[in-house]
Parts: structure tokens; C-alpha cells; sequence
């Protein structure tokens, strides 16, 4: 009873201590007015609405008012909102690496601006503009917690220009209200805006943050209240029809690649809130490759997904669980599978639908169905693919989560064992966001439903984080058992406990060349359940950052591990290479630092070398990347990674070496050529990536794509291929 107590406590207390304060409020004002969108504010209306002004300092301090002023304006009539933004500089000096849409907003000039429609603090719309008038949009989720809740790869229609003068630039932005989703007769939505200057080296904000909390954090939020309320959003039916012709050979297995594609996806609005999408033999093949990844692991790594489908509300379906270690639901699983021979394919999809968004003000929904096609050849069975999310709102920022995800194969096929007909996945998430962010965390339990898989079928975890400027620490701790199954979803592991609390210190320097600089504590622990929960591995790690004022950044990092391997495994990854043992422990310390110089130079670069013991050997490892902006139009960067591994006979000793150079050109903001190279001689493959893209309209890209790929040691063929892909946004 006592436990139950203090869980609840530790739940509820942080909503009844905490509240965010410094609230602000900006009158939209409603207007009959189509403004023209050219980035020249001359409009006579503008000068009657109201002004967001006053941004915060929020980079090198947090504490003042910016040097560099920001003004926005916003007015709306039935169907757009216009956004109207003067910003100062010191001068014409702005730094632009690329013309191309979906810009990183570090490092170079621009501004975005945030929409929590719902105001509910946990989703929100993000929209960015630059001196130039290149434009970003991104869907922000999960409260604006990490990276893995900003997602670029969202694509929706708005229009955006910008205009420079001396001494300022001006960005005049039309967002359709049907490119939102909101609650018919909404009076307000909660908003805040960032802005990165590179002339003065400032990065301000219109609501104040603390360089403790992430720029984009949905916690630090003022509103703008519409004049009228908000009517009736009546989005377009939108049809995205595509043809592929893909022209090619795979040299490795003498098959013959060409092929002719077409199919296409259909988005329907449903509601104020709601979205419905519908795909028919949707073309899932990357016109954009994933980056190669040095793994040295015993385990599988994930990749993010690039595919529209997915993307829209992906945080409803994809942030269950434990991302580490045991996702219910990972998207990238559906489309690939594993042949005869046990190695991983592509699996046509005969086609789907996707259900999402908001009911009301405190509920979410997801729903996705897909059916995958069979592939008897390969022993592949055709499986319907279902998940079904439901997400109640608690308090101002928490959630209550449910997730159902079934894979199911309905055809009787005799290469299918019965243990593999079906699988299925229910769960339950607490994630909790106080109003200010200190607190955040996550308690979850899920289990897990397979034909004869055995009673420890259960995953479960607490992640509960404590932020402030000056002392974070964090209880954290999961499992997985033995037999919990998730054929949708990434398992990184079975049957472990793991525990990996942290605590860091920070310190804020007054004067000197630093802005920050702190300690990090991280203790790893695991233990298998099976093995009289035997501690089979530990990493503790401690660290040392610090952040300069003129953006530099440069840390130090100690390793003390120990792993005990239950199956052999080579690190190397030698093809037929000697393997250690099982049943041995190892214990090794490593020593790393990185460097990353400051980014708003021609030239930059960040380096990470390390060394130390590794099992039972030795281990060099020097990664990093170099960066040369030839601004607008030309940005030429080099990723690598270099691992000399040294373990005594008989076991491998390699040399590894992934080389991933890329050339990006953008000719104008709506054509862009990028060709991307990639090395790596433990995966024996030398890749070429070549991408001419033309966005003749919006949203609506020609694609002409080359790739071509050798084996490293003999330079011989592995595929080769042109695609010429075509898709087109029509709204009905």
C-alpha cells in the first residue's frame, strides 16, 4: 500500500507544485482581405493588427531581452492566416547553406513559428521561413521532448516569401486554416516562435525559455486569440497519383529489376480533427537511401521512417514502449520481410489505410490497416497488418495511451509454422509532462500473444526525469521477457531487467568563454531473468561537456563495461570469422572526445576520437564530419567512421571504414540535385546515390534517380538502376 501511495504522489505532485508563468496573448485580427504574398509588407492592413514582440534572449544568455528585435503580425479571414515578420540584424551577412526545403534551423538565419491548435501543450505545427524565402514545416510531438518527436519529413501546402533590406528582412507568410487541424469555434491556439540570428550569434524566442529546456519545448507557450471564432475546416480531398518506370539489374543474383509502377494515396478530411489516408499499391521504394551505419553491436539497429504514409500523427502509433529496447509498433517493419534463406527483403503492399487524429479535446485516435502481399517463392505469407491507438489527455500535458497491434496471416500456407500465424501486442502508456517541463516520464506495461510462446510474454518500464537548470537526475528502468513477441515492432533484446539511472550537475559561467559546462553520471545495469537474473552486462558512464558562447562544443567521455556473452559473436562482423566464446565475461574501459566547431562558418566540422579496451582486445575508433558551405547553392559534406579493431588470435583483427561523402546543389528553391557516396568495407558495398528533384508545383516532385553498387574488395556489380518517378497533388 505504501508503494501504491507513493507512486501517486510521485504522479500527481508535480501538477500540483508547478504552473507555467510569464503568460502571453496576441490578438488575431479577422479581416476580409486576400493579402498577396510577396514578402513586402506594404499592405495597409497589417499595420492595424496587433504585435508579438519583445522576444527573449534565449542563446548565449536567457536572462535579457535580444539584441536582435522580432516582430510579428497576424491577421485571418474564413480560410487563411497570414503572418506578417520583421526581423532586425546587424547587417546582409546571413548564412544560408541551401535553397532546398526542410532546412536544419541550426547554424544558419531563419525563423519559425509554432502552433498548438488543440492547446493542449502536446502536439503542435511548426512552419520556418529563412532570408531567402526557403521554407520548412515539421509536426512536433510529444510535448517537444527530443528529436524523435520533430519530424521534417511532413509535407503540407502553404505559401511564403521574403524580402531583404538594410538592416532587416521580412517574411510574409499564407497558411490555408485547412493545412491545420483544429476545433470548430476555437477562440485560441497557444503559439511561440524562435528565432536563430548568426550575425550577432543570438537565438531568441518570443515566450522566454531556459537554456535548460529545448527551444522547441510545447511547455513554453503564450496564445493568440482570434478576433472571431473559428469556423467549420473544410479541407480538400487530396489525390497523390505517382508512375515509377525503374529500369535495372541485380548483378549479385542475375535478376532483372525493371519494372512499371503506378498507384497512388488519397487523403480525405474527416471533421475539424481527423485525418483519413488511403494507399493502393503504394511505391515504398527510396528515392532518397538511408545512410549506412558502422554497427558493432550484437544488435539490430533502427532506422527512421522517410515514407509520407507514416508520417502524419506517426507519435500516436510509434512512441510506445521503450524506443531502446522494446517498441510495440515500429512502421519501417511493414514492407520488408525475411525469405527462406533467412535474409531481409522487400514485401509488396497490395494497399491501406490510416485513420488519425484528434475526436475532441481529450482524445486522440489512430487506426492503421495494411494488407502485405504473399510471396510463395520466397516463403513469404501475404499478412494483415492492424493498429489501434487511443490517447486520453490528463491533466494540462499528460497522457494516458492504449495501443493494439495484430499481425495476422489468414491463408493456409505449409511453409508457415503455427507459432508465426499471428501475433499480437496490447499495451498501455502513462507519459507524463508537467507543465513546465521539470518533470517528465513514462510507466508503461505491455503484453504480448502468439500461439504457444510461453508466460513471459510481458514488457514494462518507468522512465521518470527531474530537469532543472542546474540538477537533472533520472529513475529509469524496464523489461522484457523472454517471450514477449512483437513481430511490428522494434525488440532490441529479450528476457533482460535493465536499470540506467542518471544524474548531472550544470554550471552557467557569468563571464569567460563558456556558456555552459556540466557532469553526467549514467550508470547501466542489466540482468536475464532466465539466467537466475545473472547481471550480464554494465556500462557506467561518466562525462564531462562544455558549450562555448561562440557555438563550439567539446566533451570527454569515460566507458567502464563489463559483458558477459551468452552466444558467440564477432564484432567485426568477419564474413566466416572466428567468433568469441559463449559463456565468457568481459571487462573493458574506453576513453572518447568530440569537438564540434562552430557551424555558422564556411567551414565545419566536428571529430570524435577514441580509444581503449574492447572485450578482449583494443579498439581505435575517429568519427566525424566536414562541412563546406558554398552558399546558396552548393554544400559539400564527408561523414566517416574509422574502427581499428585488434583482438589476439585467433579471433579478428579489422580495419573498418565507412565513407559516406555527399554533394548537395540546389539550383533554385524548387530544383535540387544531391548525390550521396557510401563506402563501407564491412558491409563489402560501395554505393552511389545520384537525385535530380524537380518540384514543378506544390508538393508535386519528377524524380530522376541513379544508383549503382559494387562489392568493395573486387569492385565487381552488386544493382544497378534508373528510376524515373513522377507524383502530383491534386486537391478535389
Amino acid at each position: 500500500m505504501l508503494k501504491k501511495c507513493f507512486v501517486l504522489v510521485t504522479i500527481l505532485l508535480p501538477f500540483t507544485l508547478l504552473s507555467q508563468s510569464n503568460s502571453r496573448s496576441l490578438t488575431v485580427k479577422y479581416v476580409n482581405d486576400i493579402i498577396k504574398v510577396d514578402g513586402i509588407l506594404d499592405e495597409s492592413i497589417w499595420e492595424t493588427s496587433e504585435s508579438a514582440n519583445d522576444f527573449h534572449q534565449y542563446f548565449p544568455s536567457d536572462t535579457t531581452l535580444a539584441e536582435q528585435q522580432t516582430e510579428i503580425k497576424m491577421l485571418y479571414n474564413n480560410t487563411t492566416l497570414y503572418v506578417g515578420i520583421r526581423m532586425e540584424t546587424e547587417g546582409n551577412d546571413y548564412v544560408i547553406p541551401s535553397l532546398k526545403r526542410d532546412y536544419r534551423a541550426g547554424g544558419n538565419d531563419n525563423i519559425s513559428l509554432m502552433f498548438d491548435t488543440f492547446n493542449d501543450g502536446t502536439n503542435a505545427f511548426l512552419f520556418g521561413m529563412n532570408p531567402y524565402g526557403v521554407r520548412r514545416e515539421a509536426l512536433i510531438s510529444n510535448g517537444g521532448s527530443g528529436p524523435s518527436g520533430f519530424t521534417t519529413s511532413w509535407d503540407v501546402k502553404w505559401q511564403g516569401e521574403a524580402k531583404i533590406y538594410d538592416g532587416y528582412y521580412t517574411c510574409e507568410i499564407a497558411i490555408p486554416l485547412t493545412s491545420f487541424k483544429f476545433k470548430q469555434g476555437e477562440t485560441k491556439w497557444r503559439f511561440n516562435s524562435y528565432r536563430f540570428d548568426m550575425q550577432t550569434n543570438e537565438t531568441s524566442t518570443w515566450m522566454e525559455i531556459p537554456q535548460n529546456q529545448l527551444i522547441y519545448s510545447l511547455a513554453f507557450m503564450g496564445d493568440m486569440v482570434f478576433e472571431k471564432p473559428l469556423g467549420k475546416s473544410r479541407t480538400p480531398m487530396a489525390l497523390i497519383p505517382y508512375i515509377n518506370g525503374i529500369v535495372g539489374k541485380d548483378y549479385e543474383n542475375n535478376d532483372d529489376l525493371s519494372k512499371f509502377d503506378f498507384g497512388g494515396d488519397a487523403k480525405i478530411s474527416i471533421g475539424n480533427g481527423m485525418n483519413l489516408d488511403v494507399t493502393l499499391n503504394p511505391d515504398f521504394s527510396n528515392v532518397e537511401v538511408d545512410n549506412l551505419v558502422a554497427n558493432l553491436t550484437r544488435f539490430e539497429v533502427s532506422l527512421p521512417e522517410k515514407r509520407q504514409f507514416f508520417i502524419d500523427n506517426s507519435d500516436l502509433f510509434g512512441s510506445f514502449g521503450s524506443q531502446r529496447d522494446a517498441n510495440p509498433f515500429f512502421s519501417r517493419r511493414i514492407g520488408i520481410a525475411e525469405n527462406k534463406d533467412g535474409e531481409t527483403i522487400e514485401n509488396g503492399i497490395v494497399g491501406g489505410i490510416r485513420l488519425s487524429g484528434k475526436l475532441n479535446q481529450n482524445w486522440r485516435l489512430g487506426l492503421l490497416n495494411i494488407q502485405t502481399e504473399e510471396d510463395e517463392e520466397n516463403e513469404i505469407a501475404s499478412n494483415n497488418n492492424t493498429v489501434l491507438a487511443l490517447q486520453k489527455k490528463m491533466f494540462s500535458r499528460s497522457n494516458l495511451s492504449f495501443i493494439f497491434v495484430n499481425r495476422q496471416s489468414f491463408g493456409d500456407y505449409d511453409f508457415l509454422e503455427e507459432t508465426d500465424r499471428y501475433n499480437r501486442v496490447v499495451g498501455l502508456d502513462y507519459n507524463l509532462a508537467s507543465p513546465n517541463n521539470t518533470w517528465t516520464g513514462k510507466f508503461f506495461y505491455h503484453k504480448s500473444f502468439a500461439h504457444d510462446i510461453g508466460d513471459r510474454d510481458a514488457s514494462g518500464g518507468v522512465d521518470l526525469r527531474y530537469n532543472s537548470r542546474f540538477f537533472n537526475f533520472g529513475v529509469r528502468g524496464n523489461f522484457v521477457g523472454d517471450d514477449f513477441r512483437s513481430d511490428l515492432g522494434y525488440v532490441r533484446r529479450q528476457d533482460i531487467v535493465a536499470a540506467r539511472p542518471f544524474v548531472e550537475f550544470n554550471f552557467w559561467p557569468q563571464k569567460g568563454k563558456l556558456n555552459s559546462h556540466g557532469f553526467r553520471f549514467s550508470p547501466n545495469a542489466i540482468w536475464r531473468p532466465t539466467l537466475d537474473y545473472m547481471n550480464t552486462d554494465y556500462a557506467i558512464f561518466s562525462s564531462w561537456q562544455a558549450k562555448f558562447k561562440s557555438q563550439e562544443e567539446f566533451s570527454v567521455r569515460l566507458f567502464n563495461r563489463y559483458t558477459y556473452l551468452t552466444d558467440t559473436f564477432d564484432p567485426t562482423g568477419t564474413d566466416g570469422g572466428v567468433e568469441l566464446p559463449a559463456n565468457v565475461g568481459y571487462y573493458y574501459t574506453s576513453y572518447e572526445m568530440e569537438f564540434q566547431s562552430d557551424r555558422r562558418k564556411v567551414f565545419s566540422y566536428s571529430v570524435s576520437p577514441g580509444y581503449g579496451d574492447f572485450y578482449n582486445g583494443t579498439r581505435f575508433v575517429m568519427e566525424g564530419n566536414v562541412n563546406l558551405r558554398l552558399q546558396p547553392t552548393m554544400l559539400l559534406s564527408l561523414a566517416f567512421i574509422y574502427n581499428s579493431i585488434k583482438l589476439p588470435q585467433p579471433y579478428e583483427s579489422e580495419d573498418l571504414l565507412l565513407l559516406s561523402p555527399k554533394i548537395d546543389v540546389t539550383f533554385s528553391k524548387s530544383v535540387f540535385w544531391s548525390t550521396l557516396i557510401q563506402y563501407s568495407n564491412q558491409l563489402d558495398n560501395l554505393g552511389f546515390n545520384s537525385r535530380l528533384q524537380w518540384r514543378f508545383a506544390p508538393l508535386s516532385d519528377l524524380y530522376l534517380v541513379y544508383n549503382d553498387s559494387y562489392f568493395v574488395n573486387s569492385f565487381t556489380p552488386r544493382s544497378r538502376s534508373i528510376n524515373l518517378k513522377l507524383t502530383y497533388w491534386l486537391n478535389i
